[in-house]
């Protein structure tokens, strides 16, 4: 395959990967939720959901290992802890709540079947993806994708250019914000550094391109695949808040059904139906593979060590699939508000040239960043009233942001100091 080809079905490829269950359903409830400052709430869910994703794939683009490099810098215990923290949550959280929402918007309204029997089915096909894992790139970007794609545009498309109805006020007290810490929610800055490493040895089997083609080959499928994102989040954003004045729902997947059939009309459930389905199904194959790939690795690249990871992480995805979608969504949220801040700097700092990355910023920022980060943790661990005065001392805490600035600081101190003793060496 030639290497224009293999970018556009890689860059096909790492959009389907990325765009599951979150992806699907939370963008029009937070539009719906924005109404008014609905372009304020895309861009915030963009930066968390499209920009830092995409930069977790040029890192890979540039790195070409897994997601031990990409923590190695901070300490090799580091690197192994984040990793094995990672997955745990891809697997335990993200993957199962596909199985979920597939069962609740794609077979429940349909067929009389448990979410047992959806779920165990579900999986079986995951693993039987998983396990011919040289051929996941071609399937996913050649035939599932170009499907999930054309969906999308019918049900963007008709509901934006039909008669926009009077759009309600934001519920948010700040939109832009809202938007990132829903973003959280999709765990795409958590898929970038799960995907990415999926990615790169995807190619290398193919065994056919140098490092220079792939790196190439890498950062430009990432760059269309974060275009696409963007432009589905936008119009998904955009479709929820153009019917907020009209529409009364209570949660996301019955908002997300009732405008696929004010689109669509009866057809519109069925589609649904088949766009969930495939959207979810190639994001539980790429968290499983993802999962597969770093345990085959530290056990010495046993291929046995990777049949029985991706059974047991389909046999997990069965067992906690069988929760309600909403439930999922909610206990996911401690986890997140601890490892997102952490997962976010350490793709910023891979992604910036080596001269402003060096292994003690690495070390001094992601120290403060989990330092930070453990106040909006206990939020929602303990309760809130218990954290309020540490955070009422913390700038952007209010918003679950108080890692920010003094991750910046320590940056741009350490960088500081750094070029200063090198002045001071040379002269």
């Amino acid at each position: 395959m030639n290497h224009s080809k293999q970018t556009f079905v890689t860059a096909f490829a790492l959009f389907s990967l990325f765009f599951g269950a979150g992806n699907l359903i939370l963008p029009p409830f937070l539009g719906y939720n924005g109404g008014e400052s609905w372009l304020w709430v895309t861009l915030g869910f963009s930066v968390s959901a499209v920009v830092i994703p995409i930069l977790a794939i040029y890192g890979y683009a540039r790195l070409q290992g897994t997601m031990l490099d990409f923590a190695k810098k901070v300490s090799p215990w580091f690197a192994i802890l984040y990793a094995v923290l990672v997955y745990a949550i891809s697997v335990s959280l993200p993957s199962p709540r596909t199985a979920s929402v597939t069962y609740e918007m794609a077979i429940q309204p349909y067929f009389e079947i448990s979410s047992l029997w959806t779920s165990s089915l579900y999986f079986a096909l995951v693993l039987l993806f998983v396990l011919n894992r040289t051929k996941i790139i071609s399937l996913i970007g050649k035939f599932l994708t170009p499907l999930i794609i054309l969906i999308l545009l019918a049900i963007i498309g008709i509901g934006i250019f039909s008669d926009i109805e009077p759009i309600r006020a934001s519920i948010f007290d700040n939109s832009f914000t809202s938007g990132i810490l829903e973003g959280y929610q999709t765990f795409d800055a958590i898929g970038g550094v799960v995907v990415g490493g999926v990615i790169v040895i995807s190619l290398a089997l193919q065994g056919t391109y140098n490092y220079e083609e792939k790196k190439s080959m890498i950062a430009k499928s990432g760059l269309w695949a974060g275009i696409g994102l963007f432009c589905i989040y936008g119009g998904l954003i955009a479709l929820g808040a153009f019917k907020s004045g009209t529409l009364q729902v209570e949660n996301r997947t019955e908002l997300l059904t009732l405008l696929s059939t004010t689109t669509l009309g009866s057809i519109g459930t069925a589609f649904l139906g088949v766009l969930v389905a495939l959207a979810c199904f190639t994001t539980a194959v790429g968290i499983v593979t993802g999962t597969s790939d770093f345990v085959k690795g530290i056990a010495g690249n046993s291929q046995f060590a990777y049949r029985i990871t991706a059974v047991l992480g389909c046999l997990l995805g069965v067992a906690v699939g069988q929760f309600d979608v909403h439930y999922i969504i909610d206990i996911a949220v401690p986890a997140l508000m601890f490892i997102y801040p952490i997962t976010i700097v350490l793709i910023l700092l891979n992604a910036l040239p080596e001269r402003f990355a060096s292994p003690v910023v690495f070390k001094g920022v992601t120290l403060v960043t989990l330092l930070f980060s453990i106040p909006d943790f206990l939020q929602f661990v303990i309760s809130e009233t218990a954290v309020t005065q540490i955070k009422s001392w913390i700038p952007l805490a209010e918003h679950s942001l108080g890692w920010v600035l003094p991750a910046l600081a320590i940056f741009l101190i350490i960088n500081f100091f750094h070029k200063t003793s090198k002045v001071s060496i040379k002269s």
